[in-house]
């Protein structure tokens, strides 16, 4: 049995975020007993690079989606595809609330990157993620071991041709089946303050809806951020539009779940 540890879980560290607003019929499929909130036929999909560290519960990286939705008239979020790497978090994410964690392989670099590092070949179907642990981030169709993004990206606008930094970011995940997706983030100056953020996410666990709170505060970058995906990969639609809102959310803290008894309970009754 994976061990992980009681809810609510106290996490830390820093998020690379982006926000699309998505075609009712691109969405993907929700919770069971809610509805994606549309306006004018388009829904809010965010997805997010997130380094877990400094005082996590557990330390490791996730990739995740997930959708503004409705569970009758209380809005939520629904996280509808979501990857680690370390299986504590994965079992723990299924177990105490629905989340549909899966494992991947990630690469992630903050150090200073030059924003013109990725370049896409149509002809060939790669892309290359240059410098460093990076460099050697080719791939056609990619696997758990190759450390690159395929083809299909959409750029904010201007995120080529900018000076290095130390906060961006080039970010790739993949699995045995190939790359998921990879991004280039390029942040800008930190807006005043700490931000909280207050809000909840409802999945589907043990056949009914599960409903679990997140609160969080951070400081605020807004970004340029450039995804990439190929065609086969369950973002692949990522890569299709550039994001219409990309923020860092720096030094984070954040408190996933409330404190439930009957999580011991379900803990010792996993074989």
């Amino acid at each position: 049995m994976t061990r992980y540890p009681e809810e609510p879980w106290h996490l830390a560290g820093r998020m690379y975020l982006s926000l699309w607003l998505v075609p009712a019929r691109e969405l993907p499929r929700v919770a069971d007993g809610t509805r994606p909130v549309t306006v004018a036929g388009r829904g809010a999909v965010g997805a997010a690079w997130v380094v877990y560290e400094n005082d996590s519960v557990l330390h490791y990286n996730e990739l995740l989606r997930a959708v503004l939705v409705r569970d009758g008239g209380r809005p939520r979020v629904c996280i509808t595809d979501i990857w680690v790497d370390s299986p504590a978090s994965m079992t723990g994410g299924r177990e105490l609330w629905g989340i549909p964690k899966e494992l991947a392989e990630f690469a992630i670099d903050r150090t200073a990157i030059d924003r013109t590092a990725i370049d896409r070949t149509a002809v060939d179907g790669t892309a290359h993620v240059g410098r460093a642990d990076l460099g050697s981030a080719e791939v056609g169709t990619g696997g758990v071991g190759t450390r690159g993004v395929g083809t299909g990206a959409a750029a904010d606008k201007g995120v080529r041709g900018r000076a290095a930094t130390a906060e961006g970011v080039v970010a790739t995940a993949a699995t045995d089946e190939g790359v998921l997706a990879g991004a280039v983030f390029d942040p800008g100056r930190r807006l005043p303050g700490r931000w909280p953020l207050t809000y909840r996410v409802t999945q589907t666990l043990d056949g009914a809806l599960k409903t679990s709170s997140v609160r969080s505060r951070s400081a605020v970058r807004a970004a340029r951020a450039r995804w990439i995906t190929q065609e086969g990969s369950p973002l692949g639609e990522l890569g299709r539009r550039p994001p219409l809102l990309s923020l860092v959310l720096d030094d984070f803290t954040l408190r996933f779940g409330d404190a439930d008894l009957t999580s011991s309970a379900r803990r010792a009754a996993t074989p």
